[in-house]
């Protein structure tokens, strides 16, 4: 059990220390920085954390070094900020009140025009500013892909980005710089190790002290939400009005967010967020880069997390189909119990997982990828960047020493009410050449394995073929057709 307590949370609000109790658990940090401190820079578009009007910066200690994250304030949570420094707009100006690098190059580059989304935008290239210090124009876009224009187009923005690049962060010119050992030994300090129990009218919201109190507080309330990253639970608040109480934040668990990255493989904290896994998975494994930065826009992937991907069971999760076809295994934990299964069969029906009342996902190991190992992951989705997965397909395949498939892992998303394997498809190319007419052949089989849904995301036929059509896709990138198909591309020879 926690041996400390506290009856609030405490943070740094620009340059001042906040403490609150007394707060619902589904209180969003927008509603909060809005109505009740005013900050009203900070503006609600689409309340799902799509548009990024509502970005603002939040920083946290990482083993004593801070960082700043561009997060999504209308999906996250106000219990999810202890211990942290939350920057809006009205704090990046410089420390003698001029405009901040960034917003000079906004305005000096026509890079606003009505202006709704421009906090939100330079909030987000204020992130960029600090933390690189020669941007190209593709860390300029994958940066901005959270943050939705409709008025200026990009060029003016983009060319502000590589204006204000031109400057160098420092204390004379932008306060968090100035500020910096201040707000690392304010957080240090607040950073004490305490369980955290709010109660209010509306709920309570919890703050397990380490691990082990998670571990406690969940088998004692398995009634519970718990809440990592809030980028699907934020939704249930704002989208679908969903009571969330009693609501367990781990977001703050230091133990929850650690990578170990061995020859065997990764293993992942399920508390990892999709920025912070970034380099490890891809230096594992490159063939998942072009996905991982399709996974929402920046501000989803410094708040989501790996493990609350697979949690939540959503058959259309970007995650599990290449876990899936990597063979990775999730590891659940219920009081000091811990048991492991392959990832795979954590998905039982449509919201239904193999998660007893009281378990949570405490971490997720992924085989390393054999050198002669086929491997590619794809997505298809109505917008490329920051959208949902229509479909979302992985291929894992070897080969023995005559050219025959030896294995097989084939895993989708979008095609069923779980992530789900092909297992019809993998069987029809067991022990057949690596060649087209088996392709060909083992594409007819998938139908076997999934009866796709019609939505508004794609129809059921179109899943379908589409599927199909990702198996042969895979087949000639592997014969050495390029991985991005071009019409400049001579066709492969199969």
């Amino acid at each position: 059990m926690a041996q400390f307590h506290r009856t609030s949370i405490r943070f740094l609000l620009n340059d001042r220390q906040v403490e609150l109790s007394g707060f619902a658990p589904d209180q969003t940090l927008l509603d909060w920085l809005r109505l009740d401190r005013r900050l009203t820079g900070t503006k609600e578009g689409c309340a799902e954390g799509d548009c990024g009007a509502c970005t603002v910066l939040v920083g946290r200690l990482d083993n004593g070094v801070l960082n700043y994250e561009t997060v999504n304030a209308c999906i996250r949570f106000v219990g999810s900020l202890d211990a942290t420094h939350v920057v809006t707009i009205e704090h990046l100006n410089r420390p003698d009140g001029r405009l901040s690098a960034v917003q000079q190059a906004m305005v000096d580059r026509h890079g606003s025009q009505c202006g709704f989304c421009t906090p939100g935008i330079v909030a987000s290239l204020h992130a960029l500013w600090l933390s690189d210090p020669n941007p190209g124009p593709a860390d300029i876009e994958r940066q901005l892909q959270g943050n939705l224009c409709r008025c200026t187009g990009y060029e003016p923005i983009v060319k502000a980005a590589i204006d204000a690049a031109g400057t160098i962060p420092d204390a004379e010119n932008d306060r968090l710089v100035a500020a910096y050992d201040q707000t690392v030994a304010a957080l240090t300090e607040l950073a004490d190790g305490a369980r955290v129990t709010i109660e209010s009218d509306r709920g309570t919201t919890y703050l397990p002290a380490d691990l082990d109190d998670l571990a406690d507080l969940y088998e004692a309330h398995p009634q519970a939400t718990i809440v990592a990253g809030s980028t699907d639970v934020g939704l249930w608040v704002t989208k679908h009005m969903r009571e969330i109480t009693p609501a367990i934040f781990i977001g703050h668990l230091d133990a929850l967010r650690e990578m170990t990255i061995e020859p065997e493989g990764v293993t992942l904290g399920a508390g990892v967020s999709y920025t912070a896994a970034r380099m490890a998975l891809i230096a594992a494994f490159p063939q998942m880069a072009e996905l991982w930065d399709r996974i929402g826009g920046e501000q989803v992937r410094n708040m989501g997390t790996i493990g609350g991907n697979i949690a939540n069971g959503s058959p259309i999760g970007d995650t599990p189909p290449p876990l899936i076809a990597l063979d990775a295994t999730v590891t659940l934990r219920k009081g000091a119990a811990r048991r492991v299964i392959p990832l795979e069969t954590f998905f039982i029906d449509y919201g239904k997982q193999d998660r007893q009342p009281g378990e949570f996902v405490e971490s997720i190991a992924v085989p390393a990828l054999a050198d002669d190992a086929f491997f590619a992951v794809y997505k298809i989705s109505k917008r490329r960047d920051e959208d949902i997965s229509a479909l979302c397909g992985a291929f894992h395949v070897t080969l023995d020493e005559d050219g025959l498939v030896a294995s097989a892992r084939i895993a989708f998303g979008g095609m069923a009410g779980t992530p789900r394997r092909a297992t019809a498809t993998e069987a029809a190319l067991l022990g057949k050449p690596w060649a087209w007419e088996t392709v060909e052949t083992a594409r007819l089989t998938m139908s076997q394995d999934y009866q796709p849904l019609s939505d508004w995301r794609a129809s059921a036929e179109y899943r379908m073929v589409s599927a199909q059509n990702l198996l042969i896709r895979f087949f000639l990138e592997t014969c050495g057709a390029p991985v991005r198909i071009s019409r400049h591309a001579a066709p492969a020879e199969a």
